[in-house]
């Protein structure tokens, strides 16, 4: 693997000595480097919390005092509030009116050029944009054409489809190279979907309309194909700028390129150490490389970091000097000494949860908003617990991740199964999982269920296309509701033997889907009964809606975020929770040196949202579905960072005492309730 350590270009003196000398009381000296660089490639390597922003908007500012046309400016961000705030900035610090200053998404850029040449691509005189469901319909259309039954089949429906088809679109790979490193279940169906997706394309140029993804692959085709027009776009901008480049796909590299060929002036901001969206096809070698693609390139570093106390740098640096591969950057912090991270070790789940909301009570006590602190955590299953005990404990949260855990679909649908299980009068919950029997709509639905409930003859009620599948349904539900099993039992063989290949045709992310079932299996395993599960989670989701906080300012709230959805945001106080192996880092990430690279760099974005104080937790055991107790081992990312003996330590271990229970404070000052029905077994 390689390090990358480059030589930092100097800045030159620039011509307008009065302007620097303004700016300069403005920035800092790296963010001044930045700002008055001269023209060229150049990359700028901005560590967390470095005032990368500022640095960006000043550079536009200062190219706008040095006389270049506001319209031959080009900013490329991943959301147009992004470009508009730092165009509007930009103006006002180079005190001019907003004017024909250019900025926003490539989607926003790609479309406004697309607007005017879209008959040299095989599209009509004007076209419109497919949101999801119009995408989603066009897509169910095109199977149909293709002559595929889905039914039959087990054909992805077009949710997945659209899923493949942007990865495909986005990576610059094939479709049947997509589906063998992303969806191996349905390689089988390679040459149908090929089919399927061919006639999409073609049926959305007849029709005139694009979808979302097209906006950055038609752009890119009308460059290749037609470069007279490119290159009378690429001769607007004198200058183009782009945010986050790190997080950039290789289809936006290749825009970037193609949109600053002409003056070459193309300046990226990003930072590797942050590249962490590998999953979505971001590809990290656009800043590993761009030195090198980029002949004469200039780098400049940002590494005064602006948001942390020392001691938390401190772990990030050293979590960062272990990375087998990525440019070598120290961060320096500015802001004086406060508490070294604390590493909490709990004997299980249950006491980390209750850990984090009773110091989230005290950090409250101190005066610190609940809007101020964060939980994060590498994927969204491992916050039920958390969600569990905020909710007891009348702490308002706010999940970024997703919806609350509960209320996901597919938590819902294997939810509907147990009940219709437990209760099958449940009409509501039996016809949700007669739905998902291919063929099945609300009517045959509604059928189905009266037959069940009536004693009648269920097969006869079955339409034609919908017996094999229904006859396969029929003999698991009632294998599962005349035998003995646990709820963890009962959820695992459901998942297996039917909900699962429901879950890969009908969802897109469906492996991450699978994760929170087998969280939900685990959970589910501290119960001896399905009715005392079910008890259990009627409670929970009637508990969080409970009395919340009394005295709380308008929707002040507790954080819960993954890494990935926190990236960017920061929190005075910040808990990283599940810091075990095989959970932070993933499992699957273990023993590939690529993969677990950017698990490390994962935990160093977790690390540097953290401003006041950082707390790394992780449990000591934790109970499988078969309701044994499992060690856990702390996440590697933790254990590496153990300083030898006398030297000292970059984190401070707590120690946890054994009082925590059920019976807890909630913060209007009462006794949170006990949940019922909870296994014998439970600690």
């Amino acid at each position: 693997m390689r390090r990358y350590s480059l030589q930092v270009s100097e800045p030159k003196p620039a011509k307008d000595a009065a302007l620097v000398s303004a700016l300069a009381k403005e920035l800092n000296p790296e963010q001044l480097a930045v700002a008055t660089a001269g023209g060229g490639p150049i990359l700028v390597l901005a560590g967390a919390g470095s005032g990368k922003t500022r640095a960006l908007t000043y550079r536009v500012a200062y190219l706008l005092k040095s006389g270049v046309p506001a319209d031959q400016i080009l900013l490329l961000t991943f959301t147009n509030k992004a470009a508009r705030e730092m165009l509007q900035r930009a103006c006002e610090v180079a005190g001019l009116q907003r004017g024909r200053l250019d900025g926003g998404t490539f989607h926003h850029v790609g479309l406004r050029f697309l607007r005017d040449h879209t008959e040299k691509l095989g599209y009509g005189a004007t076209f419109t944009i497919l949101d999801r469901e119009d995408a989603g319909d066009l897509l169910a259309a095109c199977v149909v054409d293709a002559g595929i039954d889905p039914a039959a089949a087990r054909f992805p429906k077009s949710e997945v489809l659209a899923e493949l088809y942007s990865k495909a679109v986005n990576t610059r790979t094939t479709i049947h190279e997509t589906i063998l490193d992303h969806y191996k279940a349905f390689e089988a169906q390679t040459d149908a979907i090929i089919k399927v997706l061919v006639q999409y394309v073609q049926k959305k140029r007849a029709l005139s309309v694009m979808d979302f993804d097209d906006m950055l692959l038609e752009w890119r085709r009308l460059f290749v194909e037609h470069p007279d027009v490119g290159e009378r776009f690429a001769a607007q901008y004198k200058h183009v700028l782009v945010d986050e480049y790190q997080d950039t796909n290789r289809l936006q590299g290749e825009l970037c390129d193609l949109v600053s060929q002409v003056h070459k002036n193309l300046l990226v901001v990003g930072d590797d150490a942050q590249s962490i969206y590998g999953f979505r096809g971001a590809a990290r070698e656009n800043i590993l490389g761009f030195s090198e693609t980029h002949p004469g390139c200039k780098i400049f570093k940002l590494e005064t970091n602006y948001r942390s106390r020392p001691e938390i740098l401190a772990l990030a640096n050293a979590s960062l000097q272990r990375a087998r591969s990525g440019y070598e950057k120290t961060l320096r912090p500015t802001r004086d000494h406060g508490m070294r991270p604390a590493l909490v070790r709990a004997r299980d789940e249950q006491q980390q949860a209750s850990f984090v909301a009773q110091r989230i009570l005290e950090l409250r006590d101190e005066g610190m908003a609940l809007d101020d602190i964060s939980i994060l955590y590498r994927a969204h299953y491992q916050s039920l617990e958390l969600q569990i005990e905020l909710g007891r404990r009348g702490i308002p949260f706010v999940v970024r991740s997703g919806v609350k855990f509960f209320e996901t679909a597919h938590v819902k649908d294997v939810l509907c199964a147990m009940k219709s299980l437990y209760n099958p009068q449940d009409e509501l919950a039996f016809r949700r999982v007669l739905r998902m029997l291919p063929g099945v709509g609300h009517a045959a639905a509604e059928k189905l269920f009266q037959a069940i409930n009536g004693g009648q003859d269920v097969h006869a009620a079955v339409p034609k296309r919908s017996q094999r599948a229904f006859a396969t349904f029929w003999t698991l539900y009632s294998e599962l509701k005349d035998g003995a099993r646990s709820p963890a039992e009962l959820i695992d063989r459901y998942v297996r033997d039917f909900y699962g290949d429901y879950l890969q045709v009908t969802y897109d992310q469906a492996e991450m889907r699978k994760d929170d079932l087998s969280r939900l299996a685990e959970y589910a395993a501290q119960f001896a009964t399905l009715e005392a599960f079910l008890a259990d989670v009627a409670l929970v989701n009637e508990i969080s809606s409970e009395h919340l906080l009394k005295g709380a300012a308008r929707d002040e709230a507790v954080v819960l975020s993954s890494v990935h959805q926190a990236k960017g945001l920061e929190w005075r106080a910040v808990f990283v929770i599940w810091l075990a192996d095989g959970k932070f880092p993933s499992q699957p990430s273990i023993g590939s040196p690529d993969a677990e690279d950017e698990e490390r760099r994962l935990f160093y974005v977790a690390v540097t949202r953290a401003m006041d104080e950082l707390y790394l937790c992780w449990p000591l055991t934790t109970v499988d579905r078969s309701r044994r107790q499992v060690l856990m081992q702390p996440s590697r990312f933790i254990v590496e960072l153990q300083r030898p003996a006398g030297a000292d330590e970059l984190y401070e271990a707590w120690q946890l005492e054994e009082a925590f229970t059920d019976s807890v404070p909630r913060l209007d000052g009462t006794q949170a309730p006990a949940l019922p029905g909870r296994s014998s077994e439970e600690s």
